[in-house]
């Protein structure tokens, strides 16, 4: 039997990564790729012809795992380098309240669109569509980047390494999906995040529905209960004024008890949807849209039944303690596109969920239906495909994937928005300063100052942080700088450090809007949503485990066994922005 050569880890990961590329229909590249290597010998003698130059690309397989994968532009190494040394070198400075309020023709300024889908007919046949759909995608994207300023933006800027415009998704598969929601749809839910409405409702898209297309749009102001009321109401009037014919309804899906001081403690996730406070404004929404042309008596009786379940779920609950989470059930809803659009097909209402990844579609479509019909996920991009339900027989949901659109946000407020996968991050120190500069940090995760130190930089606070819980590298036992900044960076996106956008002239009209009636009642509402059995579990100013802070602090990392202090303290915390007047 001959002996077996040596096969280094080097090559197996190659071997591993040609392997990915071939399920993707990509050509390998590589050390193993060559016409010595296994996969050079299979492609050398199959029997597919080699593609010309002037041949269009060959369809993506069916069974593509990457297809639908997230794909986000990101800065080049020179841009890294330079935020990390200003990471480093940089004195943070806290910013008047003022450096919160944004507008929307800041975030999305003229001259930004989104792809469109190109004029087509059922008598294309499917690669004809496709190549048409290809063309038209590289031209936006062309027409973008020769939009872009040149010689780059300035330092601090959007994108920092040659280019005014945030990175968005490119990947056309994503766009194909929010092509297909929106000509399927009646009504379309533009679905926001209550702390950032200027980085969710993109005015090119709002427009496109409204004009264009001839459709309902509503506004959803999702995860109020992380937002003060004052706050979500002058949104709200804003984004009439913006959108005049679209309705702006409040939502959250999972009610929270009051906060206490410090960092908030994490909610469990999934089972409660009938808690959801906004399915009846959202009810009487689509009722003033549609007119009457469908019958939505069903949904109503449906939201009557549902709270009157929840009434006696809760007192079961009292009595027999917690019971189990419900799991995902499959739904026997899920229908095809109908090939033409018409307005209410077969007296059927559908209802298009669309938005920025992370903003809570799935988990409104959830809420809506009472169930976890679709899973839910902190990570920017779960979601892949579109997928419909039926709500009632004359209502059905449509589930769109999250895309990113091109904006001049900065970076940083992508990644705090949860826009931007965190653990794809090579450089997550410039997001804690864009943080650390609107909130203040120090006191909020009662940090101890640096030595010798005239205040504080990104890196200290991170350093600091690490420190403070423990996060040490495998070899060297040194602070684990990175994973503290991630660990920061999840706190905010998670909403446990709340960083809310105001509207412009909010600061001057502040007591304006708490005093307005529309915020009374929006309080109001969240508090009859909320779980009065689980506000009295844990008083105000209680301190948790550290096994307990260390799993709901960093999810993706196992406890460790005496590390750091609870992050609260029962001594109340003057500096924590959670209360109805600070957010």
């Amino acid at each position: 039997m001959p002996r077996k050569r040596p096969f280094s880890a080097k090559r197996k990961k190659q071997q591993l990564r040609d392997r990915r590329e071939r399920k993707r229909g990509d050509a390998p590249t590589g050390p193993d790729s060559g016409p010595g290597s296994r996969s050079g010998s299979r492609e050398r003698g199959s029997d597919v012809p080699p593609a010309e130059a002037g041949d269009p690309a060959p369809p993506p397989r069916r069974y593509d795992p990457g297809r639908f994968r997230l794909q986000l532009g990101g800065p080049r190494a020179e841009a890294l380098a330079r935020r990390r040394r200003r990471a480093q070198e940089e004195l943070l400075e806290l910013l008047p309240e003022t450096a919160l309020e944004l507008d929307l023709d800041t975030i999305y300024g003229p001259g930004l669109d989104f792809p469109r889908r190109p004029p087509w007919s059922f008598a294309m046949s499917p690669e004809e569509l496709r190549v048409r759909e290809e063309e038209a995608f590289g031209t936006f994207l062309r027409a973008l980047r020769e939009g872009q300023r040149p010689g780059g933006a300035e330092e601090g800027g959007p994108d920092d390494d040659g280019g005014d415009v945030a990175p968005f998704e490119h990947n056309l598969e994503t766009w194909r999906q929010l092509w297909r929601v929106l000509e399927m749809s009646d009504i379309i839910l533009i679905i926001t995040d209550a702390r950032h409405p200027a980085l969710n409702v993109p005015p090119a898209l709002a427009t496109h529905v409204t004009r264009e297309l001839g459709k309902g749009l509503i506004l959803v102001l999702n995860k109020v209960d992380l937002t003060s009321p004052s706050v979500a109401t002058a949104w709200s009037h804003l984004l009439r004024r913006r959108f005049p014919t679209a309705r702006v309804v409040p939502f959250t899906s999972a009610p929270r008890r009051s906060p206490i001081p410090g960092l908030q403690r994490r909610q469990k996730r999934g089972g409660g949807w009938s808690r959801a406070v906004g399915p009846r404004q959202l009810l009487e929404a689509c009722e003033s849209i549609v007119g009457g042309e469908v019958d939505l008596s069903s949904w109503r009786a449906r939201l009557e039944r549902a709270e009157e379940e929840e009434e006696e779920q809760q007192q079961e609950e009292e009595e027999a303690g917690d019971g189990e989470e419900v799991g995902d059930e499959e739904d026997d809803g899920a229908v095809v596109a109908p090939r033409q659009w018409e307005r209410y097909r077969h007296g059927v209402l559908t209802l298009g969920c669309v938005g920025l990844p992370n903003a809570g579609k799935s988990s409104v479509l959830n809420a809506l239906v009472g169930r976890g019909a679709v899973s839910v996920s902190r990570t920017p991009g779960h979601t892949r495909y579109f997928q419909t339900h039926f709500l009632t027989p004359r209502v059905r949901l449509c589930d769109c994937p999250g895309l990113v659109f091109p904006s001049r946000a900065p970076p940083a407020l992508q990644v705090l928005a949860g826009v931007y996968p965190i653990s794809q991050l090579q450089e997550p120190y410039s997001a804690v300063g864009y943080l650390a500069s609107r909130l203040p940090l120090p006191p909020l995760l009662q940090l101890r100052p640096p030595s010798a130190a005239a205040g504080w930089t990104a890196w200290d606070i991170c350093e600091a942080w690490a420190e403070k819980r423990g996060y040490k590298t495998a070899k060297a036992a040194r602070n684990d700088v990175y994973r503290a900044a991630n660990s920061i960076l999840r706190l905010a996106a998670e909403g446990r450090l709340r960083l809310c956008l105001r509207p412009p002239g909010y600061a001057a009209q502040k007591d304006l809007w708490e005093q307005h009636p529309e915020t009374a009642a929006l309080a109001a509402l969240q508090e009859l949503g909320g779980d009065p059995s689980a506000r009295g579990s844990a008083p105000p100013g209680e301190a948790s485990s550290s096994e307990e802070e260390e799993e709901e602090c960093d999810s993706a990392e196992e406890a460790e066994p005496g590390e750091a202090t609870p992050l609260a303290s029962t001594a109340p915390n003057p500096f924590a922005l959670l209360g109805e007047d600070e957010c």
